[in-house]
């Protein structure tokens, strides 16, 4: 028998600690963050949010306002940095258009997320990202690390939809934001350092009802 959703939060909370994630000062530079840590490690975002910061760039008009190759030599730390300046500037863009973050805190949380992913560049991950850590929203972050550990511990096949993924951790789990937030926290932190493609196997918590380590 394999573990349940809920018997691994308990076990990644326990062996790792509470996570206090998403870091950022602000909701504005917790959505930045979410646009550049697309396909990269999160030190990158760091110091892509750092360039911006010294530069006192780091809110929506002025990023609009900056010419591409300014906005692309801040973020080339993030990587892909000529697509992702079109990415962050069309969201700052979006978000000025609807009135601010103040004017997107209004919509209930099925409306933001739909408006989200009319954004160029912003899938359901980015969109639930924003959703979760920024306005503190009841919705399940599904990534490639959710998917690679719970495949692994053979509680999903690991090839669902998105939506179906999202749909079996909030029905099962029924919590609030800072529920999801924390297991979420704790999904990255596990499949960083420990669940990794080519996994530790030797420091996880789940070696005793892993299918995975029995594999040569």
């Amino acid at each position: 028998m394999s573990y349940t959703i809920r018997q691994v939060y308990q076990h990644l909370l326990k062996h790792h600690g509470s996570q206090d994630w998403w870091p950022g000062d602000t909701p504005f530079e917790i959505m930045v963050g979410a646009i550049l840590t697309q396909n990269t490690a999160w030190s990158n975002v760091e110091k892509a949010i750092a360039n911006l910061k010294v530069a006192d760039c780091l809110d929506a008009a002025t990023i609009v306002a900056l010419p591409h190759d300014d906005l692309a030599e801040m973020l080339r730390p993030s990587g892909y940095f000529n697509i992702k300046t079109r990415r962050l500037q069309a969201f700052c863009e979006w978000l000025l258009a609807q009135g601010g973050e103040q004017a997107v805190a209004e919509y209930d949380t099925e409306a933001m997320r739909d408006a989200l992913l009319e954004v160029y560049g912003v899938g359901p991950e980015t969109a639930d990202d924003i959703v979760l850590y920024a306005f503190h929203r009841p919705v399940f972050v599904i990534d490639a690390y959710t998917r690679r550990i719970f495949s692994r511990l053979g509680i999903i096949s690991g090839d669902e939809g998105y939506e179906e993924l999202r749909g079996r951790f909030e029905s099962t789990l029924k919590g609030k934001a800072k529920l999801y937030n924390e297991y979420h926290a704790l999904i990255v932190m596990h499949g960083k350092d420990v669940c990794r493609v080519k996994p530790r196997c030797h420091a996880c918590v789940f070696t005793d009802k892993c299918s995975y380590i029995s594999k040569p």
